[in-house]
């Protein structure tokens, strides 16, 4: 379906939990506190949302969390969502550490692609940025998804404790044929209080370290990051700037909480409870009309900066990463 402003929303993100097994300072810091079992979503709870939502014109579902790993059973969601005919594609956005030994069930379940946070290259970094040791073996793990079949892309948010890092962490773009993606810090929690950089800070780097490069076209134009290319690269670097370079007009995603709250846009607190509807015993015809309300009912623009949302008081496991 398409929305107010004429954009078609084909991409539903939804986070299965609110819990995570690292503390990163940008995110869910230690004390953030947790939603109660009860309130999250079950697992079939979610499918019917889904099912419904396809009905409307999705076709694209990504699980994300917290930590979507954390919680037991994701494979078993990913097979169940792959059932659904109308949806094309599923992914995964996940901080990596539960994921080598949950790949092989994942990908047999029906997983098609996979993002993965990448920080820092560093472990003792990584301890800083997250409060927790043992960081993956990156160069493994990324590898161990190509070889799967996975589309596979990396998340670097933009921080002042891994600006050294952003050249080498691009370099991976040169060895493997992956998308690694530089994300703008949005107000978002204690996002809203972290010292960060821009996406025009990256390209700079960028093209001091490799003098060609260049925009790349993609498929999808309604994808947020802007990508580049070089000769010296097998895979390519995306640069996600919301904050600097707004991507709204393109924007086709909507968002379904781990406590079923369907979220138009990221940067707004309204949204619409699906679970008290689902609990109360209503109709999929009801659920149907009332998600393709508040789709259709989408903002043009976020509004981070503005002082008009609450939003920047949440946390991203909240929202879903």
């Amino acid at each position: 379906m398409t929305d107010q402003f004429e954009r078609r929303i084909n991409y539903l993100r939804v986070s299965i939990t609110d819990r995570c097994n690292l503390n990163c300072l940008y995110c869910m810091p230690n004390g953030v506190p947790l939603l109660q079992h009860a309130d999250i979503l079950r697992y079939e709870e979610i499918v019917r949302l889904v099912r419904i939502a396809a009905s409307l014109g999705i076709t694209k579902v990504r699980i994300t969390g917290g930590e979507p790993l954390v919680r037991r059973g994701c494979a078993d969601l990913i097979r169940m969502l792959h059932d659904i005919p109308e949806i094309e594609t599923i992914a995964l956005t996940t901080n990596g550490v539960l994921l080598p030994e949950l790949l092989p069930d994942l990908v047999q379940a029906g997983l098609q692609a996979v993002n993965i946070s990448l920080d820092t290259l560093q472990p003792e970094r990584f301890q800083a940025i997250t409060g927790r040791e043992n960081m993956p073996d990156w160069q493994t793990l990324l590898r161990a998804c190509v070889q799967a079949g996975l589309k596979t892309k990396t998340n670097t948010v933009l921080l002042a404790e891994n600006r050294e890092e952003w050249e080498d962490i691009a370099a991976l773009a040169q060895e493997l044929p992956i998308s690694v993606r530089f994300i703008e810090q949005m107000p978002l929690g204690q996002g809203s209080v972290c010292a960060s950089g821009d996406a025009e800070q990256v390209l700079r780097l960028l093209r001091r370290r490799w003098s060609d490069v260049h925009p790349v076209q993609t498929q999808d134009s309604s994808a947020p990051a802007r990508y580049y290319g070089s000769e010296q690269w097998i895979g390519q670097v995306g640069l996600i700037a919301p904050m600097t370079h707004r991507f709204c007009r393109s924007c086709n995603r909507v968002r379904l909480t781990s406590i079923g709250q369907l979220k138009p846009c990221l940067s707004y607190g309204t949204h619409t409870d699906l679970r008290s509807l689902l609990r109360s015993g209503a109709s999929d015809d009801v659920l149907r009309e009332v998600m393709r309300q508040s789709i259709y009912h989408k903002p043009e623009t976020h509004c981070f900066g503005s002082g008009k949302t609450d939003a920047e008081r949440q946390t991203m496991n909240r929202i879903g990463g």
